[in-house]
């Protein structure tokens, strides 16, 4: 890959970080109301913490299965396609299904990474990152054998770490500074009177970011 297609796959991992962030189902109005809850300003961020570990988790516990499977370079291009047929399914299954994950509402407030961890699998928040991963992770010309599998196992472990980590540094910042806004300055009033509904912009962009996974393999049906 040249630099400006590893710069473009780079950016749109820290703009799908910013996109988590700013939507309201990935927790940040519940650091909101840690803060206004306790009335200190340090509450509010131990919950942002918190909701960075659990979304972190989510992130890489997805990631992680497929850079396992692109060892198996002689199945490189079927793995990529097939993981964007899996986010595309998981775009239209949300358009389908509207009604929020019964199981978010049975986790106490208390155990923030937790809930971050299962909203962010409920919602398919590492589904999308895995197109973009994917791309990242394209096997280069690398000699078959042994040798050549375990190079690839330890780039793409970093590689998952890597994009993992300013996923969620994206995520929690863009997150982090609306709640901060909210809580110092805007009040609560602002989520119910200016936020908008983002959960069919969410599963439209599932579907969206699948497509483009597989236009990238050069795949012709």
């Amino acid at each position: 890959m040249n630099e400006w297609t590893t710069a473009g796959l780079w950016l749109a991992v820290i703009a799908s970080g910013i996109y988590h962030g700013v939507s309201p189902g990935m927790g940040w109005p519940l650091a909101v109301s840690a803060g206004l809850f306790a009335r200190r300003a340090g509450d509010l961020f131990r919950a942002l913490g918190l909701l960075a570990t659990g979304h972190f988790v989510a992130m890489i516990a997805v990631l992680l299965p497929f850079g396992a499977m692109l060892t198996l370079m002689v199945w490189q291009r079927q793995i990529r396609i097939a993981a964007g047929l899996i986010v595309i399914a998981a775009g239209i299954y949300l358009l389908v299904n509207r009604r929020h994950p019964r199981v978010l509402a049975r986790i106490p407030p208390a155990q923030l990474a937790l809930w971050s961890f299962a909203a962010a699998t409920a919602h398919g928040a590492g589904l999308m990152l895995v197109p973009i991963y994917l791309g990242l992770c394209q096997a280069g010309d690398l000699d078959v054998g042994h040798q050549a599998a375990a190079a690839l196992v330890t780039g793409n472990l970093i590689t998952a770490t890597a994009v993992s980590v300013v996923h969620t540094a994206a995520m929690i910042v863009s997150g982090g500074v609306i709640a901060i806004a909210v809580y110092r300055w805007l009040g609560p009033k602002f989520i119910s009177q200016s936020w908008f509904n983002l959960d069919i912009v969410w599963a439209l962009s599932l579907v969206l970011v699948g497509g483009i996974g597989i236009a990238s393999t050069g795949y012709d049906p």
